[in-house]
């Protein structure tokens, strides 16, 4: 990993990826009025297929190392995602604010679906493995996740971009 301070002109630090990644291990609410100013909200950028941005807020979460979400194949983040695997994630928490820009894949092996399914039920979202085993279902989700099934998608780090909000502040760049 490569890391270049992005703050050298205001004298600042050089920040610590291992802090960041330790941030992000822990809950991270996106409940309203559960978290800073009202919560913390992910983001996800995806291209659409005429090379115009496409982002949408969405539930995401750190584990193992990288960044989950989920989404039906048929929504638009599903289908830029299929044709063109590039994208960012970005999300703000107190410490700092992030962004991931890396490659997004769909993940169907059943034992890491469940893995997921069980994250995101013990952080509050009642989903479940669907009759495959291969993708989420559950009695809501939000309307912009289209109808279930729900793929689950791993976001593979090229690059992130962090800028403190905390004393000392800082801003760094990461390539992986």
């Amino acid at each position: 990993m490569e890391a270049k301070n992005l703050a050298d002109l205001y004298d600042l630090p050089l920040m610590d990826w291992a802090a960041v990644e330790a941030r992000l291990e822990q809950p991270i609410t996106m409940a309203p009025d559960t978290g800073g100013p009202n919560r913390h909200s992910a983001w996800l950028a995806t291209i659409n297929d005429d090379g115009s941005p496409h982002v949408n807020g969405i539930g995401a979460m750190w584990i193992d190392g990288a960044w989950w979400f989920q989404t039906s194949e048929h929504s638009r983040k599903g289908r830029n995602v299929a044709r063109d695997p590039r994208c960012s994630i970005s999300v703000g928490v107190h410490e700092f604010d992030l962004v991931i820009d890396g490659t997004a894949e769909k993940v169907t092996d059943p034992a890491t679906v469940a893995k997921v399914a069980k994250r995101f039920a013990d952080d509050g979202w009642p989903c479940r493995l669907d009759d495959s085993g291969t993708a989420l279902t559950a009695d809501f989700s939000a309307p912009s996740a289209g109808p279930p099934p729900w793929q689950v998608y791993k976001i593979t780090a090229r690059r992130a971009t962090a800028l403190g909000t905390v004393m000392p502040g800082g801003a760094t760049q990461w390539t992986f």
